[in-house]
């Protein structure tokens, strides 16, 4: 008797599922169940199961890590694989290398999956949604330098509003490169203080084309921009997460160019308006201020002046009058009392007594008093009244005592 061991029979199948040509690059569809993901190695263990049998399979993390989409149990799914066994338990197994959803993509449940995850976390709710500001001065725009969307959105703010100005941020918008660079950009133009604004977005394309803004990575960097952020990507029909994670959608680039900045035609038109809708108020003002005070003037003293100052203008008259004559009065008895000052000062007045037939002597510069003061060596002056004259003093003679 031939007797094999558990490990050798266990190793033998493995050999010969490993070398069946058919069962190394399979394609098996079925529905997901005991779906398990393991952390952090991040493989994932599964079963798929039709009507009357199932699988085991496992998806190692070098593999998992490229889905686009996260499986979930009762989804049904193609996977690519090949088919061993698993000499330990001795179990064979699908080791799958690729998944796909079956009806729809596995693009389209990625993004219905990151949608429904957002939702539920609230960032999409209108009530976290910043408004736009009603006249920018700087609008940050994140796309590619070299497409149509960036030449649609400079064209239409100079025309609508030239006062704003762009800060242009290029990036990749299609590609593997795509997301982060985006990523990036959204963070450089929200740690300026002075952009106001941020549009981001490209043309139309494929889902494909669009799916860099279909990332979570982009979609969390829009939540986390401080300054409000305007979605604009591909057509009218395109819809992406970006889209709904952003303060406003635009259905295309040139729509949010035009909801971002306002018509300056329109503003000048409103300012017009403005001016003469204030215009005819303050018209309208001034003429009820006018009434009224005519009618306050009319039923107050001030209605007839004249009368008002009639009985102070007789007062005032009759003030002067008494004033005037007070006046002369004082004038009269200041002008008597200096007469008679003049007059006793001109009665003491040298000349005075010159006019009486006197005359003053003065010898050497100094009036001469006494015969004893007289120096015959000197010439001597005589004043009179109407005149002098030199003299010389021959002789003097004393009187007696």
């Amino acid at each position: 008797m031939n007797t094999l061991t558990v490990s050798q029979v266990n190793t033998y199948i493995k050999a010969l599922l490993d070398g069946s040509e058919p069962l190394k690059n399979i394609f098996v569809q079925g529905e997901l169940s005991n779906f398990k993901l393991y952390r952090p190695s991040g493989h994932m263990y599964f079963t798929l199961k039709d009507e009357k049998s199932q699988l085991k399979a496992v998806m190692f993390s070098s593999n998992a890590s490229r889905l686009r989409f996260m499986p979930e149990n009762g989804a049904s799914v193609i996977c690519r694989g090949r088919i061993s066994a698993y000499e330990k338990s001795g179990e064979y197994q699908l080791y799958a290398e690729d998944m796909q959803p079956v009806g729809a993509g596995a693009l389209s449940l990625q993004f219905e999956q990151l949608k429904k995850k957002l939702f539920a976390e609230g960032v999409c709710s209108e009530a976290v949604k910043k408004p736009l500001p009603a006249y920018p001065q700087k609008i940050g725009v994140a796309t590619s330098s070299s497409g149509a969307a960036i030449q649609d959105i400079i064209n239409i703010t100079a025309r609508r509003y030239p006062l704003a100005q762009l800060v242009i941020a290029p990036c990749a918008v299609q590609g593997e490169k795509a997301a982060p660079e985006i990523v990036s950009v959204l963070k450089r133009l929200d740690s300026r203080a002075d952009i106001d604004v941020i549009i981001v977005g490209r043309g139309g394309g494929s889902m494909e084309d669009l799916w860099a803004f279909n990332t979570e990575e982009v979609a969390r960097a829009v939540i986390a921009c401080r300054t409000p952020v305007v979605s604009a990507v591909g057509h009218e029909s395109d819809f992406t997460i970006c889209d709904f994670v952003s303060d406003m959608r635009a259905p295309t680039p040139s729509a949010a160019a035009e909801l971002v900045c306002p018509d300056i035609n329109a503003l000048r038109e409103q300012t017009a308006s403005l001016r003469y809708t204030m215009q005819l108020y303050m018209r309208s003002q001034l003429d009820e201020l006018s009434r009224r005070l005519g009618e306050l003037t009319a039923l107050s003293p001030l209605a007839d002046g004249e009368a008002l100052i009639a009985p102070f203008a007789d007062r005032l008259s009759s003030l002067s009058q008494k004033l005037a004559a007070a006046f002369e009065q004082k004038a009269q008895t200041e002008f008597q009392r200096f007469s008679s000052l003049a007059g006793r000062l001109n009665a003491l007045s040298p000349l005075a007594v010159l006019e009486r037939g006197f005359a003053v002597a003065s010898q050497g510069g100094g009036a001469v008093s006494s015969v004893r003061e007289l120096d015959l060596k000197k010439a001597l002056n005589i004043r009179f009244t109407d005149g002098s004259a030199g003299c010389t003093v021959n002789e003097v003679i004393f009187d007696e005592d």
